[in-house]
């Protein structure tokens, strides 16, 4: 039996275990990439390794989410993060390159190569042919000093794309039509495979579009093969040397295929407050908006604005609908400037936004109250936006730039009838305008040594995790339904400028779910570690799903939590856990989550042992009286890991012995 595309590349870079599904393997990291909302932990953590200078063959620091500037804060990390990256050896993107995704598939992914990142939409890569995969910062910190990357070997979702896109339905439409046949909750370990001919014809970023979202999914990484598509896109970003041809065996056999044939595909739109809440255009059209966005590193290419620009080209959007929008890279915004669609778009309207993540992760352009908003991003989180009744639907270029001149939710396939546009045909050029000033090339080790790193006062240390105790007793501090993000853990928004900050960022934790006039829970578990008892969470289904920020542990740590209980755990999150010497548990009955209150006091007498070699661990209710078992889901490498007190720990200690 031939091999998945998937398991070629893992395969190329084994070096730990079998490629087998469900077996736990560890594999060498070629690239990696960091952004400045996880990258000052990641190189805090890095640092306190004491590797010096990265390992891998090409490690890049980008500056694309703390962007806004208010307070010393978010320049005070831009500092570091380029002071640190001239010290160890690294790329540095800086402010205004534009969004690490869309920089790294324009200037650094390579066909067959391995890249992981400190951002979830790391899979990006994936439609150029590369193995991509997001994970927490600790994770990077380690395969940049050399370390392989461990995973669960995934199952291989093979997704057979037949048939041609017909006029005004995007690629976006591909992914959500997946989204709402999938969810977003049970797709832990697998991995998603596009092939067929109706992939054949999608350019490097419309596949990139796909796999970008795959994060959504929340599966460990999708993929498509490198061939005449990657090589155009390459040679256009003057990297034609980087290309190979790469594609799974003609025998692959994959763990399941969905066939969709992209002819009888509609515009789609994923409704409040979820990704994969879809529906076609066609059934909630003539909604009321009040403000579109087009950008994020889903839908900021070169093509995609183009799209919107040739749409506009001589338009007006309507005078009760806000429109922004954010290319994703300098590249991009340099070719839309000198080819004059940035003018079209600025005629039509349009508010120009930094080439950045921007509103996508709340950092401005909220919506007002109860506003409709239509986003071309990935995530449409109840309060992501910065918003807290939020009405956002995540729609391709296309819906988007319709409905902005209608000022209601509008299927594009009318704007023939409506405004007399013809769909444009779009093409990707023969050549992009390449420009890497504002792209700082690693330094010598000679010339690093001369280098000063600068720590500002609003940089901390981030806590080393206590050992774990023989036995443990804890306080349930909140009790979450399913589907909690890590976006409900920790705030982006306002808060995002405390990331460097853990001491501070960690009264954040559940902000959402505080109620004015009451102890948040930030308070009440720090009265508990003062006690002496641990905190403890639990939670329903899909718990950790969205972000791979590393906060939602690294901050309840902090505070003293040291076990999750829940129905289920997202891969990310569950490895951010083990890290950060959290106790990952699943229910064993799912039915014993609704027996558990908030304030129940747990406890866990041989909690060493049972992380020692047991799969099940008893818990008893002190308060309701009562006994359930508990699921330790976990490697015999995760063992080791929460009895070292932590990966850092670990690393350490397995550095020194």
């Amino acid at each position: 039996m031939g091999q998945t595309l998937t398991y070629r590349i893992l395969s190329a870079h084994l070096v730990d275990g079998k490629i087998a599904a469900g077996e736990q393997i560890g594999i060498r990291i070629d690239q990696t990439l960091t952004q400045d909302a996880t990258g000052t932990t990641a190189f805090l953590l890095f640092e306190s390794m004491g590797a010096g200078r990265v390992r891998t063959e090409l490690s890049v620091s980008y500056i694309d989410h703390n962007m806004s500037q208010f307070g010393p804060e978010n320049h005070n990390d831009h500092l570091y993060l380029q002071t640190v990256a001239a010290k160890s050896g690294l790329y540095h993107s800086r402010a205004g390159n534009g969004i690490c995704h869309q920089v790294h598939l324009e200037r650094f992914g390579r066909p067959g190569a391995t890249l992981l990142g400190s951002d979830s939409h790391t899979p990006t890569c994936g439609g150029i042919g590369m193995l991509a995969i997001g994970a927490g910062g600790l994770d990077v910190a380690v395969a940049m000093a050399a370390g392989p990357f461990y995973l669960t070997c995934p199952k291989v979702l093979g997704v057979k794309l037949t048939g041609h896109l017909g006029d005004w339905v995007a690629v976006k439409d591909v992914i959500l039509k997946l989204l709402g046949q999938l969810s977003t909750k049970g797709n832990v370990g697998w991995a998603v495979e596009y092939f067929g001919e109706g992939a054949k014809q999608l350019s490097v970023p419309q596949r990139a579009t796909i796999t970008n979202m795959g994060a959504e999914l929340g599966v460990t990484t999708s993929i498509f093969a490198s061939d005449e598509q990657t090589r155009k896109f390459l040679a256009a970003q003057k990297r034609e040397k980087d290309y190979q041809p790469l594609a799974a065996d003609a025998d692959a056999e994959y763990e399941r295929i969905i066939e969709i044939n992209l002819a009888e595909l509609e515009p789609m739109a994923a409704c409040p407050s979820s990704p994969d809440n879809v529906k076609t255009v066609a059934e909630i059209a003539g909604v009321q908006i009040g403000q579109v966005v087009v950008g994020s590193c889903t839908n900021s290419s070169f093509d995609d604005l183009m799209m919107v620009a040739k749409i506009l080209r001589g338009g007006r959007i309507n005078n009760m609908v806000e429109f922004a929008v954010a290319p994703g890279s300098r590249e991009v915004l340099n070719m839309l400037a000198e080819n004059g669609a940035l003018a079209d778009m600025i005629s039509a309207g349009a508010r120009i936004l930094e080439s950045a993540c921007g509103p996508c992760i709340g950092q401005g352009f909220s919506p007002a109250g109860g506003v409709v908003s239509l986003r071309t991003f990935n995530r449409n989180f109840a309060g992501r936006s910065g918003t807290t009744d939020d009405q956002v639907y995540l729609v391709s270029p296309e819906t988007a730039v319709a409905s902005v001149l209608t000022g209601r939710i509008t299927d594009p396939r009318d704007l023939p009838k409506l405004f007399g546009i013809e769909y444009p045909r779009m093409e990707l050029p023969d050549e992009f305008i390449v420009n890497d000033s504002l792209m700082e090339e690693p330094l010598s080790e000679e010339e690093a040594a001369n280098v000063q790193v600068l720590r500002a006062p609003t940089i901390v240390v981030p806590q080393v995790p206590p050992p774990l105790p023989k036995a443990l007793q804890g306080k349930v501090l909140i009790k979450c339904g399913d589907k909690v993000t890590t976006d409900h853990i920790m705030p982006a928004g306002s808060f995002l400028k405390l990331r460097s900050n853990v001491p501070e960022y960690a009264k954040a934790v559940f902000n959402c779910f505080n109620e004015q006039g009451r102890p948040t829970f930030a308070e009440r578990a720090i009265e508990l570690k003062q006690k002496g008892i641990a905190g403890v969470i639990v939670a329903g289904v899909s718990y950790g799903q969205g972000s791979s920020r590393e906060h939602a542990a690294l901050c309840p740590m902090h505070l003293g939590v040291r076990a999750v209980i829940a129905k289920s755990i997202e891969r990310i999150h569950k490895a951010n856990l083990i890290n950060f010497c959290i106790v990952p548990i699943e229910f064993a009955e799912p039915a014993d989550y609704d027996k558990i209150k908030p304030d129940d006091l747990l406890q866990i007498d041989n909690l060493l042992e049972v992380i020692k070699a047991g799969d099940k661990v008893k818990i008893v209710n002190k308060t309701g009286s009562y006994e359930f078992v508990g699921r330790l889901v976990l490697s015999e490498r995760d063992r080791q890991i929460l009895l070292s007190a932590g990966l850092l720990n670990y690393t350490r200690r397995k550095t020194d012995g």
